[in-house]
């Protein structure tokens, strides 16, 4: 957990003028952030890393695609954060073209039990 190497996202500056730094459990809700909005194929040296949510701004609203969803973004959780977070709950909803990702979790380092809501809406 050596800070020097946690950068926060999105990349800023901090008040004295050096990148900005988070602490361990705000860097660990970046890379979730990273992970969810990252469409496959995006990253040149990983095309596997992402999940797909935002592709499914625009399609229609079902419990069947919700369901698609949420299993897709638990697999890519366990795959690509499974070391570092352990979760305990996760729902997708879609309302109009605005898609919400409600997750809790356990950072697996601290042991802090967090609660996050991540969302997106179509442009």
């Amino acid at each position: 957990m050596d800070p020097a190497i946690n950068i926060d996202f999105p990349y800023h500056f901090d008040h004295s003028g050096r990148t900005a730094a988070p602490d361990y459990d705000d860097h660990v809700r970046d890379l979730i952030e990273q992970l969810l909005f990252t469409s496959p194929g995006e990253r040149v040296n990983r095309p596997d890393f992402g999940s797909g949510l935002l592709q499914m701004v625009f399609a229609p609203n079902s419990p069947e695609v919700a369901a698609a969803l949420q299993f897709t973004l638990q697999a890519a959780l366990q795959r690509y954060l499974g070391d570092v977070i352990g979760v305990s709950a996760l729902e997708v909803t879609a309302i109009d073209s605005t898609l919400t990702v409600d997750l809790s979790y356990v950072v697996l380092a601290t042991g802090e039990a967090r609660t996050d809501s991540f969302s997106r809406s179509a442009p």
